[in-house]
């Protein structure tokens, strides 16, 4: 099922994705009105996603398989939960998300293996949109290292290696049945300019 209104940006670490998704907001409300576009992120700001951000912070750490089930526990609530995704898409606002489920298919799939997130995510809805930020994973933790703030425990190139591959695949996974799910999957260059990704993300929007 697709969520009409609700739009996702993926990408591994230092893609650009917060970035664009500022811009796309601060777009969309000037067109087409104050609160018409609202931004969201997973982890949420809620009491799980604050555990989920200290857990990737490295202050403590938790089973592969428990971490997958803290973001699915996380995400249900962000979409259904309320005030939740679903509640503020149904009422006419276009939600715009700094990750979904596709990252939980692609992190957790290389620690813990794809059958549990997979199962975990099953229930949740599509996005209308899914914008798919493809870049070089040594070009993006290098942005990562220039903004001089602590890593997060993904952060390593050979994480980030193996995180673009799964990606890759489930992204890959799911182009092939865009057609019939009713999903638009965008690939987005992410070593192009900002400038000329918010162009492109608006212009995709705008047909």
């Amino acid at each position: 099922m697709v969520l009409k209104n609700f739009i996702v940006f993926e990408g591994i670490d230092g893609a650009g994705t917060s970035t664009q998704i500022k811009k796309l907001v601060e777009k969309g409300c000037n067109e087409c009105g104050e609160g018409a576009f609202l931004a969201t992120a997973e982890p949420t700001t809620g009491e799980t996603g604050r555990f989920l951000r200290r857990m990737l912070g490295g202050d403590f750490s938790v089973d592969e398989k428990t971490n997958a089930y803290l973001f699915a526990a996380d995400r249900c609530e962000h979409i259904f939960g309320k005030g939740g995704v679903e509640e503020l898409c149904k009422a006419g606002k276009t939600v715009v998300s700094d990750r979904y489920f596709f990252s939980s298919m692609a992190y957790q799939s290389v620690s813990c293996g794809e059958e549990l997130p997979r199962l975990l995510n099953s229930p949740f809805p599509l996005p209308e949109y899914l914008f798919y930020f493809v870049i070089n994973p040594e070009v993006s933790l290098g942005r990562v290292t220039s903004r001089g703030e602590k890593k997060e425990i993904y952060e390593t190139i050979e994480k980030q290696k193996k995180i673009a591959a799964q990606y890759e695949k489930v992204i890959s996974g799911y182009e092939k049945t865009a057609a019939e799910s009713g999903m638009k999957i965008i690939r987005i260059d992410a070593e192009k300019s900002i400038d000329e990704i918010s162009a492109e993300i608006w212009e995709k929007l705008k047909k």
